[in-house]
């Protein structure tokens, strides 16, 4: 099955974002792929390439054949320099030592250029704004996570076990109160029952006549 290395397009409509993949050659660009290897964003200036820089070069390797753009990314990112290392390292021109050195040397030296860039870049913008309205426009810094005291955090196990034991002692009352309640209500209940018998007693005592005598009164 024949690998490419190619980018899969993305994005809105004037604003394309790229997937940088490995797929295979017969299929649709925009389509299936087997691994995606970074990102490639072409309108920030200079252009945004996020880079699995090690997964390239085992494609590279297998035999896989970049697009034009993604051997140009390849080179740019420093893939093509490890493979030409790599193939000095076989040929014993070289120890992996040393060509670890190389190339590392050889990436920190591109990215620190890149960010010279980029930092030009953004003076540029901020030299147009300034034209343009008299005023820089303001970058905004990421907030600092709130940061806790010592004394309050110290505090804050103590206040917690204090919390725990009033709502224990809350918890403990609740019985209690309840058993009161329910005594009161016991009470209340014999009471109004030793009344009906009270009542049914006075009613078994009182003559027939007695009860004539005051409906009549």
């Amino acid at each position: 099955m024949p690998v490419r290395l190619r980018l899969q397009r993305h994005g809105r409509r004037k604003r394309p974002f790229y997937h940088i993949v490995a797929a295979d050659a017969r299929a649709p660009r925009d389509g299936k792929f087997i691994e995606k290897l970074g990102t490639y964003n072409p309108m920030t200036k200079p252009a945004t390439i996020d880079l699995d820089r090690m997964a390239a070069y085992k494609w590279i390797m297998k035999g896989a054949q970049p697009s034009d753009t993604v051997r140009a990314i390849l080179r740019f990112k420093g893939v093509m320099y490890y493979k030409h290392l790599m193939r000095g390292v076989t040929k014993g021109a070289l120890t992996q030592e040393q060509a670890s050195e190389k190339w590392s040397a050889w990436i920190e030296a591109k990215e620190g250029s890149v960010e010279a860039r980029r930092q030009e870049e953004a003076q540029r913008i901020a030299n147009f704004h300034v034209a343009v309205s008299g005023t820089a426009p303001e970058i905004k810094e990421p907030e600092p996570e709130p940061v806790v005291e010592e004394a309050a955090a110290e505090a804050a196990p103590e206040a917690a076990a204090e919390v725990v034991e009033e709502a224990a002692a809350a918890v403990e009352e609740v019985p209690e109160a309840a058993a009161e309640v329910a005594g009161e209500a016991v009470a209340e209940a014999e009471a109004a029952e030793a009344a009906g018998d009270a009542l049914e007693a006075a009613s078994e005592a009182t003559p027939d006549g007695a009860s004539d005598v005051v409906k009549d009164a």
